[in-house]
């Protein structure tokens, strides 16, 4: 299940990130234009469902640590480089996730999950603290390209040093 699920949080966070450059070049709405609402409505959902994703990774985690514990690398700074890593990608997840949340719920507009079920508006229409959560929003997404960067090198590394890392990762 780990790895599927990892697959499926890859491919969100990648579309979130991709679609986020993309709706903010788009022009402001208007009464004309209502367009600019479809996407910035996907990139919310896609975010909410990643931290539900992330959760079940973490529970699935945490849940099969010892077992994970058995199949460290033998060197012992790349078991410690891979719990930072860890620590860091879902930490950051976690972060971009939360904070675009509430960069939203202080912009005024609601937020409905996948157009069925309205969600709480923990906040009100607050252009600072908007401004204050869509800062830390931004910093988090690209400090989350950075990690991702190191995360995708580690993965080639370990593939190219063919000890066994890599299909363990995958379960193959």
């Amino acid at each position: 299940m780990a790895p599927l699920i990892h697959a499926l949080i890859a491919v969100a966070v990648f579309f979130v990130l991709i679609s986020s450059w993309w709706m903010m070049a788009l022009p402001l709405p208007s009464k004309v234009f209502t367009y600019r609402a479809f996407p910035f409505q996907l990139h919310k959902n896609v975010g909410i469902t990643v931290v539900f994703l992330v959760a079940v990774l973490l529970y699935l985690r945490l849940k099969f640590v010892l077992a994970a514990r058995t199949l460290a690398p033998a060197r012992p700074w790349m078991s410690r480089s891979a719990f930072v890593q860890n620590v860091l990608l879902y930490g950051l997840v976690l972060a971009c996730c939360i904070s675009g949340y509430l960069s939203s719920s202080y912009s005024g507009w609601r937020t409905r999950l996948w157009w069925l079920v309205d969600l709480p508006n923990w906040g009100y229409d607050n252009d600072e603290l908007n401004i204050l959560y869509s800062g830390i929003h931004n910093s988090t997404c690209y400090l989350l390209l950075v990690v991702i960067a190191v995360h995708i090198g580690k993965v080639i590394y370990n593939s190219f040093r063919n000890d066994g890392t890599a299909r363990r990762m995958l379960r193959l």
